[in-house]
């Protein structure tokens, strides 16, 4: 599939971490989402009901984000990724990108991150919404 709807470096403050520090202070995280889905019906018609919302997305990665905690970025990404196929039905794939710019690494970088990719086939989620 090579229709998709993006969203690039959401950025929320949240409390995850390994260090008791990073959850007691939080931090900012960079989330960047692919939505991979076949958007000719909504490109022909013009219509946003045969597409995602990407507000309603962008609602989605913040909601995760800030309402749990997560010891590793690869737990927040894997919960972003299963909500999103959970929600949106149209989405057949997904990529979640969440980057720790202050990490607590012993080295001088910009960062860190992980992506995944995770396809509707392969997590079992069944949709609870017409999105």
């Amino acid at each position: 599939m090579s229709d998709k709807v993006v969203i690039e470096r959401l950025s929320v403050y949240a409390y995850h971490g390994v260090h008791d520090e990073e959850r007691r202070l939080g931090q900012r995280f960079m989330i960047s989402l692919e939505c991979c889905l076949d958007l000719r019906a909504a490109g022909r018609a013009d219509d946003l009901r045969s597409t995602v919302c990407y507000a309603e997305l962008a609602d989605v990665l913040v909601r995760v984000a800030t309402s749990r905690q997560f010891r590793i970025i690869e737990g927040l990404a894997e919960a972003i990724a299963s909500e999103v196929l959970s929600v949106f039905r149209r989405v057949e794939e997904v990529v979640v990108r969440v980057e720790k710019p202050g990490a607590p690494v012993p080295a001088v970088l910009d960062g860190v991150a992980v992506e995944i990719r995770r396809r509707r086939d392969e997590a079992g989620t069944r949709p609870n919404r017409p999105n």
